[in-house]
């Protein structure tokens, strides 16, 4: 074959430090449309996005020339270094330290969007919490309670 081709997507999540409700409706349009371009010049390519205030969503296709560790370490380096210098949140601003990246198949791209886009209602329902230990069980992914939250 004389191309290379490339089509990963992957659903990933983070939380602000210690689950602080720090997006604020003022700001997250903004804040998205940030991570998105993070994305972009990485060569991914944001295709769903959503969070709650503490913390976000992102479906992407994934880029075939970053790793996964550089990727994040952009997304939330790059993103909390630019929410303080914006000054949104008084006091600062910081990502939690760990995230979840899942894997998802074509097939399940556009419930998985569709689940992105609905996390203002579906945490009407259900918290941060046992949301990210439901998809490290159904990953399984295994994790001791302990070191999951920060």
């Amino acid at each position: 074959m004389g191309q290379s081709l490339h089509v990963k997507y992957s659903h990933l999540v983070f939380s602000t430090k210690n689950r602080a409700p720090l997006i604020s409706a003022d700001f997250e349009p903004r804040l998205f449309a940030y991570l998105g371009g993070i994305l972009r010049d990485h060569g991914a390519r944001l295709l769903a996005i959503g969070g709650m205030p503490d913390h976000v969503h992102l479906i992407i296709r994934d880029s075939k020339s970053v790793t996964d560790i550089q990727m994040m370490k952009d997304l939330k380096g790059g993103s909390s270094k630019w929410v303080n210098e914006s000054a949104f949140v008084a006091g600062g601003f910081a990502w939690q330290a760990g995230y979840g990246w899942f894997s998802v198949g074509p097939r399940g791209l556009e419930a998985a969007c569709d689940y992105v886009h609905s996390q203002k209602a579906h945490h009407q329902r259900e918290s941060f919490q046992d949301e990210f230990r439901k998809f490290l069980r159904q990953y399984g992914v295994d994790f001791d309670e302990r070191y999951v939250w920060d």
